[in-house]
């Protein structure tokens, strides 16, 4: 159930509103629109089905949600989310540019990919300091070490940095060096971590389970926000399907139906998605035209010599072209 406040409610109202339905061992969390409020009510609500909450000041209206995901609902927030970091907006209408290695591999080797993917438009420094990994015989990240290198290159370009996180008792390590915090597909489901990003308050990208239908994504951001925090976002990177010649099957029809049902920004991963540099780019494209919010996108100085993901990173050259070519599809839409 989501309680609609007027454009004129007050503090108090929403206040007084709350504490009413937490008389009946419900709780509740306040999402702040642009333009009016709206209390979520979370749990066993037909004790409410007789009581006037409709009539009580500052309520206009009161909405039963029959989804199972109640604060992601578009009907809990008509009005895009906006996920603000430092001076990068995602989601609203702007269109963020996400770039980077896929593991941080030496201080040298972030800073020439973060001075080159800045200088193409991205805003958002990407790098992996835990890496987990489908072989333990696989790099699996500098650990601390390399958070203290991203944060040192973000702080050096001005860029907006964000890294995987895989256990809770990172959190707070992470967020002391990061300003996102990167759920993997590995972990969508790991729903202790999730509550406890959810205490954070910390930006987090949540990208989609490899086997995850859309109901069970947004489920999971559900998770998060209904510990308080507000700042999700969803990142399509691709689903496990039947086919082999791409590593995974970038599910652009789930962009599309996500920013129906929910108000979320929604960014889009198409190295993870296809796991071929030479199909990004016109999945890149692609993304842009369906509505995505942004691209996470894999650049590496050297391809060739990289310790993870090497051959579905960009060179710096071709995400510039990359970065290109969404401009041009972006000023299209806007005509």
């Amino acid at each position: 159930m989501v309680i609609i406040m007027k454009e004129n409610a007050t503090e108090e109202n929403i206040k007084n509103v709350c504490e009413y339905v937490r008389k009946f061992n419900l709780s509740t969390h306040v999402v702040n629109g642009a333009e009016r409020s709206i209390i979520g009510v979370i749990g066993n609500v037909e004790v409410l089905e007789d009581k006037p909450i409709s009539s009580m000041e500052g309520v206009y209206d009161v909405v039963r949600i029959s989804s199972p995901y109640k604060l992601v609902s578009r009907s809990a927030k008509p009005d895009n989310t906006v996920v603000r970091v430092k001076d990068v907006d995602i989601g609203g209408g702007s269109f963020v540019m996400m770039a980077g290695p896929c593991a941080i591999e030496s201080y040298e080797q972030m800073l020439e990919a973060a001075k080159a993917v800045k200088k193409s438009g991205a805003k958002v420094l990407r790098g992996g300091a835990y890496k987990p990994r489908s072989s333990p015989y696989s790099f699996q990240g500098l650990e601390e070490e390399g958070l203290k290198i991203l944060n040192a290159v973000g702080r050096e370009t001005g860029m907006v940095t964000i890294t995987e996180i895989v256990s809770s008792s990172h959190i707070e390590k992470v967020s002391q060096y990061a300003d996102i915090l990167q759920v993997g597909s590995r972990n969508m489901q790991n729903f202790e971590l999730l509550k406890e990003i959810g205490k954070s308050n910390m930006p987090v990208l949540l990208k989609r389970g490899l086997s995850s239908t859309i109901e069970e994504w947004l489920n999971a951001a559900e998770y998060i926000m209904k510990e308080g925090n507000p700042n999700v976002i969803l990142c399509e990177r691709g689903i496990r399907t039947f086919e082999t010649y791409t590593r995974n099957t970038l599910d652009l029809n789930a962009v599309a139906a996500v920013k129906n049902l929910s108000h979320l920004p929604v960014i889009v991963d198409p190295s993870h998605g296809t796991g071929r540099r030479d199909l990004i780019a016109p999945l890149s494209r692609a993304a842009v035209a369906v509505g995505a919010d942004g691209l996470i996108i894999e650049v590496h100085p050297h391809p060739d010599m990289a310790l993870s993901d090497g051959a579905q990173s960009l060179t710096p050259e071709e995400f510039d072209n990359v970065s290109k070519e969404v401009n041009k599809i972006l000023l299209a839409l806007k005509d």
